[in-house]
């Protein structure tokens, strides 16, 4: 498979656990578009759009995702990056894209877990619970529209990945 594979969906869902696992099972280089941004910029995501705003943080975040997209490479995008029409086009045309979908549960008890407020700012300003509901009523379209395929992001990240083999050995298939 030499098409980039982009990873979308909520905060928690998985894209940079099972992109890196997806990556060295397709024998392909891992790109995460939030940890290159923040390298590059020298700053959090948090930092940026606390200087800067959300318009520039998004700027960035496409001009990001333009760089690193190379084949064989499996993209980890951040949870954002659907809102821009001009990103979900991109990524369809460009590679294959695949949507790690996962209940809210699921989403709540990942973030929970392993909590990155230093880093990701809070989108509505509600508790986690309420802000991962709401964000994700609001985007689960956007993420169904750019997606080639759709997969349960609820497993393990070794089931994901499988699910993800097996749906791009039919895709080249058909």
């Amino acid at each position: 498979m030499t098409q980039p594979i982009f990873l979308v969906g909520p905060r928690g869902c998985g894209k940079t656990t099972v992109g890196l696992a997806l990556a060295c099972a397709c024998q392909s280089q891992f790109v995460d578009t939030d940890h290159w941004l923040q390298s590059k910029a020298g700053r959090t995501i948090a930092e940026i759009v606390e200087k800067e705003g959300w318009e520039t943080f998004r700027a960035l975040e496409t001009e990001t995702l333009k760089a690193v997209t190379a084949p064989s490479s499996v993209i980890a995008t951040g949870g954002g990056i659907i809102l821009a029409e001009h990103n979900r086009g991109f990524m369809r045309e460009h590679g294959i894209v695949i949507y790690l979908c996962a209940p809210v549960a699921t989403l709540v008890e990942r973030l929970e877990a392993f909590p990155e407020e230093g880093q990701r700012p809070t989108l509505t300003g509600k508790a986690i619970g309420d802000e991962v509901s709401q964000v994700l009523a609001e985007r689960d379209a956007l993420y169904r529209e750019a997606a080639h395929h759709v997969v349960d992001a609820s497993q393990t990240p070794e089931q994901v990945v499988s699910q993800i083999v097996t749906a791009l050995r039919l895709a080249c298939a058909s």
